[in-house]
């Protein structure tokens, strides 16, 4: 097999300096010679380590990688320019993405430092959008470390290394190749252990592997070296991170052990509902396990062992059919103008959404003007925010909630529609549900257009409830 090396000209790529010498492969800058047209953005080429007693999961992870960039877009993951003949000298060429991994911002911060908690948070909800977005096109990444997570100079995380993933619309060829423990000892998630691939939550306990790292500076688990020490996380729980470092918050805390769960039925549904979480700590239910500063008892270790022993490789449900079944359902609440009717045929329309989705999570959102007549007089903005949020706590406590999160967010912006869709973009919301009522005195002239708006320009399914009187129905059914 020919070493490729800087200053080699291979299949009209000029290879310019080396980025990265790892175990399984190397990388190098690369530029067009020959005149070919400039794609627009810098590039990089991977080359897999092959011959000299590298191991055959290179070369699988290089095919696996490839596909998984021919099927993958977004601005989570970097764009693929062109392979090499896998019998000649195979290659891939994709786009340099320019940035620091977080593994990069972890060896910047000062010894005896943590990240600040919304630092945290930020970085973690980025990770978690960029997880999100592979999980909607049928795939898992499964190796998510803070290595392989670049954050741009914009905010946004770009996903890179794609050699252990899996996706539902190709075949699993190194679930084919070998039937062990597929990942980095320090990320991998419990059912990955036991050789269950494609479950969306693998990669939720990744993150909550990284958000341990960012808020105390140690991994939650160690780098077991041996298939006894991986196993140990099917039944055990990590050291508290207050127990660690005590100004770490308990909003935090109780994500991140939420994300550690060893049973993937109780970590967060999606990747989109911890980033909701991460986007906003002050809507974060906190309990038990936010306060927590031991392990749990050893009786409750004990338990989860005995269910361990019995765990067993299945197939997964596609990462879509996962995320549909656990969608983020957006209401848009009027905050005044409203009738009764409206209140109420908003209520009973998320009702109907939520009891069709069993694990949905409801998002309650109302928008301000600035300067709305509430604020007059003696009233200041907090206030008038707290006002808002109870509005949207005393209308949600008609609706039964039992197993569904419930947030309430009070939105400041002239324009309704603006602030509703770009806050259904944001949070990867599934379902907007919406009113044809005012939403406020100043919008009544235009009311038609908000929903109109909404329906044509939402990133997801819309759903436009007509306002009918409580006593009209009761009416109907009498007659009925």
């Amino acid at each position: 097999m020919t070493r490729v090396r800087p200053g080699d000209l291979l299949d009209g790529f000029m290879i310019g300096e080396t980025l990265h010498s790892g175990g399984m492969a190397e990388l190098f800058r690369v530029t067009y010679e020959g005149g070919r047209v400039d794609p627009g953005f810098s590039m990089v080429m991977k080359v897999p380590r092959m011959g000299g007693g590298e191991g055959a999961e290179n070369l699988v992870g290089f095919e696996v990688e490839l596909q998984m960039l021919q099927a993958l877009q977004g601005p989570h993951v970097p764009r693929l320019v062109a392979a090499g003949d896998m019998a000649r000298v195979p290659y891939i060429v994709m786009e340099y993405v320019p940035g620091r991994t977080l593994q990069q911002l972890l060896d910047e911060l000062a010894p005896g430092t943590r990240a600040p908690p919304e630092t945290v948070a930020k970085w973690g909800r980025e990770l978690a959008l960029a997880a999100h977005s592979l999980h909607l096109q049928n795939a898992v990444h499964l190796d998510l470390k803070p290595a392989n997570a670049i954050m741009r100079p914009d905010g946004r995380c770009v996903l890179v290394d794609f050699g252990l993933s899996w996706h539902a619309h190709y075949p699993d060829l190194l679930a084919e190749e070998m039937r062990v423990a597929i990942g980095s000892p320090a990320w991998i998630a419990p059912e990955q252990v036991v050789g269950v691939r494609g479950d969306p939550r693998s990669d939720v306990f990744a993150i909550g592997v990284i958000l341990y790292e960012l808020a105390t500076g140690e991994l939650p688990f160690g780098v077991p070296s041996t298939t006894g020490g991986l196993r140990q996380r099917l039944w055990m729980d990590p050291t508290p991170p207050r127990a660690r470092d005590a100004s770490v918050p308990p909003w935090l805390q109780e994500i991140v052990l939420r994300c550690l769960e060893p049973e993937a039925a109780q970590r967060y549904a999606s990747a989109a509902h911890l980033a909701m979480d991460l986007a906003h700590p002050s809507q974060v239910r906190v309990g038990e396990r936010g306060l927590r500063t031991e392990r749990t008892s050893w009786r409750t270790h004990l338990k989860r062992w005995i269910r361990a022993a019995g765990l067993h490789y299945r197939p997964s449900p596609r990462p879509v059919q996962r995320i549909d079944e656990v969608p983020i359902v957006m209401v848009a609440v009027p905050h005044e103008g409203a009738t009764d009717a409206t209140l109420y045929s908003l209520r009973e329309a998320v009702k109907r959404s939520l009891g069709i989705r069993p694990g949905a999570r409801l998002a309650c959102v109302t928008v301000v003007a600035p300067g709305n007549p509430v604020a007059s007089g003696s009233i200041d903005e907090a206030e008038l925010h707290r006002h808002h949020m109870e509005q949207l706590r005393q209308w949600s406590r008609g609706i039964d909630l039992e197993g569904h999160q419930v947030s309430c967010h009070v939105l400041q912006d002239t324009d309704v529609s603006r602030a509703l869709l770009a806050y259904a973009r944001t949070n990867e919301v599934s379902l907007v549900v919406v009113g044809a009522p005012t939403h406020g005195l100043a919008m009544r002239r235009i009311v038609p257009t908000v929903p109109a708006r909404i329906a044509n320009e939402a990133p997801c399914s819309v759903l436009l409830v007509k306002q009918r009187e409580p006593f009209q129905l009761l009416a109907g059914a009498q007659g009925a």
